[in-house]
C-alpha cells in the first residue's frame, strides 16, 4: 500500500484560504446580491486580498459558481433525506414546504435566484446556471414519479412537467417576496396546495396492471 501523502503547511493554508473565500462569497451574494459580489467585497469579507479570488478560482463568477456547487451538495443531502420519507401526495406537498422554508432560512433561495437573474444578460453564466438547474429538475421529477407512478395523477401530471413547474415557482416566489414582505401570501399558496393534496387520493390509486 503506497504511503499516504502528507499535507504540507502551504497546502493547508491554501485550502483554508479557498474555504474562507467560499464562505465569503456565500455571505456577500446573500446579503449584497450579485451586483455587490465584487472581488473586493468578497476578499474583504474573507480577510484576504482580492488577487486571491483570481488566484484560487480564476474570477468572481467562477468563485460564485463554486460556492453554489458547495451549497447544492449540502442541500441535495438534506433535501434527499426529506424526500426519501415521502410516500403520498400529501407528504410530497409537506416536504416541498419544508424544502422551501429550509432554503429560505439558509439563504439558498436568494443566492440561486441572484445567479439566475445575473444569467439573463450573461450568456456564459447562463450556460453554467442551466447545467446546475438540471439536477434539481431531476430531483423533483424522480420523487414525483416514485410517488405517482402507475396512477391517473401520474399520467395527468407528468414528472418532468411537475419539475418544471416546481422550479418556476421556486424562482418566482423570490421575486414575489418583494410585494409580499411578510410572506403571508406565499404561505397561503402552500396552505392551498396542502389542502388540495388529500383530494388527489382517487387519482393516486394504481391503475390495473401497473406497479
Amino acid at each position: 500500500m503506497p504511503p499516504r501523502k502528507r499535507t504540507t503547511g502551504t497546502e493547508k493554508s491554501s485550502e483554508e484560504t479557498r474555504q474562507r473565500l467560499l464562505d465569503a462569497a456565500d455571505e456577500v451574494l446573500r446579503e449584497k446580491g450579485y451586483a455587490g459580489a465584487s472581488a473586493r467585497n468578497i476578499a474583504t469579507a474573507a480577510g484576504v486580498t482580492s488577487a486571491l479570488v483570481f488566484y484560487h478560482f480564476g474570477g468572481v463568477d467562477q468563485l460564485l459558481l463554486a460556492a453554489l456547487d458547495r451549497d447544492t451538495a449540502g442541500r441535495m443531502e438534506v433535501h434527499g433525506a426529506t424526500m426519501a420519507e415521502v410516500r403520498t401526495v400529501e407528504e410530497f406537498a409537506a416536504a416541498a414546504v419544508t424544502i422551501y422554508r429550509t432554503d429560505l432560512e439558509r439563504g439558498s433561495l436568494a443566492k440561486f435566484s441572484e445567479m439566475v437573474a445575473a444569467a439573463v444578460t450573461n450568456e456564459d453564466l447562463r450556460k453554467e446556471i442551466t447545467e446546475r438547474a438540471e439536477p434539481w429538475l431531476d430531483f423533483v421529477a424522480e420523487h414525483w414519479d416514485r410517488v405517482t407512478r402507475g396512477t391517473p395523477l401520474g399520467k395527468l401530471l407528468p414528472a418532468r412537467d411537475v419539475a418544471n413547474a416546481a422550479l418556476t415557482f421556486y424562482l418566482g416566489v423570490n421575486l414575489f417576496s418583494v410585494i409580499d414582505p411578510d410572506r403571508q401570501r406565499t404561505e397561503d399558496v402552500f396552505a392551498l396546495a396542502q389542502r388540495l393534496a388529500p383530494r388527489a387520493k382517487l387519482l393516486t390509486m394504481k391503475l390495473p396492471g401497473r406497479r
